[in-house]
Order: structure tokens, then sequence, then C-alpha cells
């Protein structure tokens, strides 16, 4: 291969060419990579504030559930209590029935 001084500056164009495209590449990589980064960046933010808002919804959600089981314990018991009303009130009605009868019984023997 002659190596004439033509072909020499021809090579050493190439070489500066090659090498200026390298160097835009490797700037445009960096550039992508960096807006890259600031895009993970900002995801990872938004996630993290997201979590943090689901955590506070989370807790929040546990208070009211907390809270309606109170109501429904606390309705549970007034049932209770009307049930226990309600028996006791059958027993009188019950008990005065009976009583009827044994006097409608005695009369009814008299």
């Amino acid at each position: 291969m002659i190596m004439t001084t033509k072909t020499i500056i021809m090579l050493l164009m190439m070489m500066m060419v090659m090498m200026m495209m390298m160097m835009m590449m490797m700037m445009m990589m960096m550039m992508t990579m960096m807006t890259m980064m600031m895009m993970m960046m900002m995801m990872m933010m938004m996630m993290m504030m997201m979590m943090m808002m689901m955590m506070m919804m989370m807790l929040m959600m546990l208070m009211m559930l907390l809270l309606l089981l109170m109501l429904l314990l606390m309705m549970m018991l007034l049932l209770l209590m009307l049930l226990l009303l309600m028996m006791m009130m059958f027993m009188m009605i019950m008990m005065v029935v009976i009583v009827l009868m044994m006097m409608a019984v005695v009369t009814m023997m008299m």
C-alpha cells in the first residue's frame, strides 16, 4: 500500500470526521442518559409521593374501618338491648295472659 501525502491527508480527515461523529454520539448519549436519569428521578419521586399518599389513605381507611366496627358494635348492643326488652315485654304479657286464664278457669269451676 503506497502512502502518498494525499492519502495520508484523506485518512486524517476521515479520522477527524470519525472522531467528531464519536464525540457527537457520546454527547447525545450523555444527554439522553441525563434526561433519562431526570425522568427516573421524577418517576421515583412520584412513586414515593404516591406511596406516601397510599399509606395515608390506608391509615385513613383503617381508621374508618375501626369507626365502622365501633358503630356496628354499638348497633349490635342496641339490638341486643331491644331484644332483651322485647323478651321482657313478651314475658310480662305471657304472665298476664296466664294469670287471666287461671282466673277464667277458677271462675268456670265456681
